[in-house]
């Protein structure tokens, strides 16, 4: 499973489907970027995708285009986890930063100015069969 963790992270977007209580899935396009033996998503502390991992860490990933359109590749089950210490927040951030170039400094720097890290948190996904 490492070859996915590795496919999808160099995916410049990928649609990542959270579940609701009834178990329809929400799929919604994220930048994703990796971090140490996880995939990382960095979103606001409000969205529904966050409400739905506390409640169901079950995750499908796939690569997609910046619309969610025109998914490619095998789909990937993982586990997802929302990042409650602010510094694993940070280290998201600036993953997500490093891998976008400018426009990841620049959509980092515009999060900040509108709440920053009280406003977003991070989210790591553990592919099925990459833990270790």
């Amino acid at each position: 499973m490492r070859a996915e963790l590795d496919r999808l992270a160099e995916e410049p977007y990928v649609l990542l489907t959270t579940f609701r209580a009834s178990g329809e899935g929400v799929a919604t396009p994220v930048w994703v970027a990796r971090m140490d033996s996880e995939l990382v998503v960095w979103t606001e502390r409000k969205a529904g995708k966050v409400k739905r991992v506390r409640r169901n860490p079950r995750v499908e990933l796939v690569a997609c285009d910046f619309r969610g359109r025109d998914t490619r590749g095998a789909t990937v089950t993982g586990t997802a986890r929302v990042l409650a210490d602010d510094d694993d927040s940070e280290r998201v951030r600036r993953a997500i930063a490093r891998k976008y170039g400018v426009v990841g400094k620049v959509s980092m720097f515009l999060s900040r100015l509108r709440g920053g890290r009280q406003r977003t948190v991070g989210l790591a996904i553990t592919p099925d069969g990459a833990a270790g």
